[in-house]
């Protein structure tokens, strides 16, 4: 029974000492690949206890702006996982001193199709130090308008007005145009476009939407709404209000409200939004001139 045990031992022995290549004038065995790979899941788990037992319990204490806890919980992170990596190469004996074999690796993972991930990873890099935008920011990619929830690794999370949770690739924030409704000032103005009828009186309606903007609690009152008479259309005055919201959150609500109010105070004061008007002409057919001897 021994012998059998004894047996199973040296054997698996064998197994872990089985030589799978040499990289850099070192043997790598089997198990020097699972002690890399323990020691990257140990890191791993170490930069998670990190983050989220003592710099989250810490740093919440401190009036840190959501945004800069993130990214430094972010970076603390990626430190970790570096350093793990350096001692997992030393643990199996590759020598690291010179940074050759981490850019000999990393030239062969690009040259077998990792350019997107790599570029993903620089660009989150990119994102988290110079911040072009953070954490909670509104932001608008493409056709893609929500709220930054994450920025991970390869891609950043964002969470969309219709609470849907979109991907966006990192390289997109870098490469592609995107607009930041909270970067620096979060003050907005929005212009709402209406027409009037020739009919109306002009100072009525300028006080019409002026009360309405000044009706509305969400609506700065630091800066005073305009009211503009921007172009005379084919049947209408085209009339701009002009009002300042603190922070781009509950914008399409607000537009709608302030729609909804124009209308009212319209009717109110006797103000007419009129259809547009086309002229329709209608003209006598022309007489047809017939060859004699032709079929009519």
């Amino acid at each position: 029974m021994e012998e059998g045990y004894t047996e199973v031992a040296n054997a698996f022995g064998d197994v872990l000492q089985y030589k799978l290549f040499t990289l850099n004038d070192q043997a790598i065995t089997v198990a020097s690949v699972l002690w890399f790979i323990g020691f990257l899941i140990g890191f791993y788990l170490l930069s998670k206890l990190v983050n989220n037992i003592i710099l989250r319990r810490i740093l919440i204490r401190f009036d840190i702006e959501r945004s800069i806890r993130y990214n430094m919980t972010r970076i603390g992170h990626y430190a970790v996982m570096v350093i793990g990596t350096m001692f997992a190469f030393q643990f199996v004996g590759l020598d690291l001193s010179s940074l050759t074999v981490v850019f000999g690796l990393l030239s062969v993972g690009i040259g077998f199709g990792l350019q997107n991930i790599t570029s993903n990873f620089i660009s989150g890099v990119i994102l988290l130090f110079e911040r072009p935008i953070k954490v909670g920011d509104r932001v608008t990619v493409g056709d893609v308008e929500g709220d930054v929830a994450a920025i991970g690794m390869r891609a950043t999370t964002i969470n969309s007005l219709q609470n849907i949770t979109i991907i966006v690739p990192n390289s997109e924030f870098i490469s592609a145009q995107v607009t930041n409704w909270s970067y620096g000032d979060p003050k907005i103005r929005v212009d709402i476009n209406v027409g009037v009828s020739y009919n109306s009186d002009l100072d009525t309606v300028i006080k019409a939407l002026s009360e309405v903007a000044e009706e509305h609690p969400r609506i700065l009152s630091t800066i005073k709404p305009q009211v503009l008479l921007m172009a005379f259309g084919d049947s209408s005055w085209d009339m701009q209000l002009r009002f300042w919201l603190a922070s781009p959150d509950g914008l399409y609500r607000v537009r709608s409200d302030i729609n909804c109010a124009i209308v009212r105070k319209f009717r109110e004061h006797g103000v007419e939004i009129p259809f547009p008007q086309r002229d329709l002409h209608v003209r006598s057919p022309l007489p047809v001139p017939f060859s004699r001897g032709e079929d009519v």
